[in-house]
């Protein structure tokens, strides 16, 4: 994997060692040698990872740290301060600045390129999901994407695996104090079925576990359905350094050393956290804007363009098995005297309920779409004519028993229905042309009525049934 990263630190030899190190390892470096400096190779070069010193003049580590972080296009960079400075505290205000790690002079190559790879990778991975976002909105599906740092982290709900020691009261007793729910389990099998359902926002894995291998369960965490994006907090002995790599290079989100600081402890807790919504919020926010863009906004039921989409799936399909469709289309009658009698909010009522009665009738593996005005498609997978037939019917049927109750009064509706069944030779646009000639057909026998296309064979066997 190769990224580009920025060092920032105002000693030129402090610079040409870590630059030496990284390109070592095919990462492409850029450079600053101020704070200053450091936030314009950002707008400029757009590093994947910082590598940010504390003590420089002018504008230092923390500051720069905290610019970046306040500001929605740069809070998701990932940045390890560098620095000679040991102290708790300042271990911590780089934590509650926003930094994702912080890693002391001198520095250990192997611990060093591991988070950097580690880190990297999330922000790829933050990156694609900014990115659906960013295409979203530019679409008009979404809002703006906000800073992570604007994330709520209250309330977390937190996996903790007891290792039988004093470190799970530790660790319990601050982040219970800080708002958090924490789940205690020992045993491995029942901490991964926990996690399985997904409503986890944290796991804490010490290494000092005695009956399971930690670095296997987090393997095991990270490649569950619905364990695979929770953030993983290890917590470690000083001296395992080559365990602590090997757990970054298998998905370990952050990391935690023993003897365990309280204060920095509940700091990388609501980082990864933060980081888990964040996550969570452009996901969810991708699905609902997906949805949104195969909807039709009026009727719930899907557009034109995922009708497109699909039916050319389910050509494909068949073109390649004698699998059956049947695709229905359905227009409902005397529309335009609808609006023009009752309004146009009595029309809408009225296509809202007849694409509810549809949704009502079909099985579960049929799926209907808005085609456009008042016309409806509905597509049967495994359907021959017969079967289709049959669910026409109960469709018109379900529409015309009842009239539909709109803020104008109740209103009669009926539907004329055409059907045609999918041929070896037809294409996508092919098939609804043919149930649109049959449609039409309906219309011209009366309306209110079924017309089969005229290849469709209703008596061929091997269709399934309707139900």
């Amino acid at each position: 994997m190769t990224a580009r990263v920025l060092i920032v630190d105002d000693v030129p030899l402090n610079v040409k060692l870590l630059q030496a190190k990284l390109e070592a390892e095919y990462f492409d470096v850029v450079t600053a040698e101020s704070g200053r400096q450091a936030l314009e190779r950002v707008a400029e070069d757009q590093p994947d990872i910082i590598l940010l010193d504390v003590m420089m003049p002018g504008m230092d580590g923390f500051e720069v740290c905290e610019t970046l972080k306040g500001d929605a296009r740069t809070a998701h960079l990932p940045i390890v301060i560098v620095t000679a400075l040991s102290d708790t505290g300042d271990r911590v205000r780089g934590l509650e600045a926003g930094a994702d790690d912080f890693i002391t002079k001198p520095i250990d190559d192997v611990a060093l390129l591991a988070r950097v790879r580690s880190l990297v990778r999330l922000k790829l991975m933050t990156d694609e999901l900014r990115l659906r976002r960013e295409t979203s909105e530019r679409l008009g599906l979404g809002e703006g994407v906000e800073a992570i740092t604007a994330v709520d982290h209250s309330g977390g709900r937190v996996l903790l695996l007891d290792d039988g020691d004093f470190t799970t009261a530790r660790i319990l007793e601050p982040l219970e104090a800080d708002g958090h729910t924490i789940d205690v389990f020992e045993d491995a099998e029942a901490a991964l079925a926990k996690a399985q359902q997904g409503e986890l926002d944290l796991a804490i894995v010490p290494f000092s576990l005695s009956a399971t291998d930690p670095l296997r369960l987090c393997a095991q965490l990270r490649s569950g359905d619905n364990s695979r994006h929770l953030p993983i907090l290890i917590v470690i002995e000083e001296i395992d350094k080559q365990r602590m790599a090997k757990a970054l290079e298998i998905g370990v989100t952050d990391y935690l050393r023993r003897p365990i600081e309280e204060n920095e402890l509940i700091a990388r807790v609501r980082t990864q956290i933060r980081r888990r919504r964040y996550h969570d919020g452009l996901r969810s926010d991708y699905r609902r804007n997906l949805e949104l863009s195969l909807v039709d906004t009026l009727t719930g039921v899907y557009n034109r363009r995922y009708l497109d989409a699909h039916l050319a799936s389910l050509a494909a399909d068949r073109r390649d098995a004698n699998r059956s469709l049947t695709v229905l289309l359905l227009d409902i009658d005397h529309f335009k005297n609808v609006n023009d009698c009752f309004g146009h909010g009595a029309g809408d009522q009225v296509l809202r309920a007849v694409a509810d009665r549809l949704r009502d009738g079909l099985r579960s593996v049929d799926s209907v779409a808005r085609l456009g005005g008042e016309e409806f498609v509905v597509l049967m997978p495994e359907a021959g004519a017969e079967v289709g037939a049959r669910v026409a019917e109960r469709l018109r049927a379900a529409i015309a028993e009842e009239p539909v109750r709109t803020d104008a009064g109740d209103i009669p509706v009926t539907v004329s229905v055409g059907l045609a069944e999918w041929a070896p030779q037809d294409a996508g646009d092919s098939v609804i042309a043919r149930a649109d000639e049959a449609m039409y057909d309906a219309k011209q026998g009366g309306r209110n009525r079924i017309v089969i296309a005229p290849d469709a064979d209703p008596g061929a066997a091997g269709y399934g049934t309707a139900d």
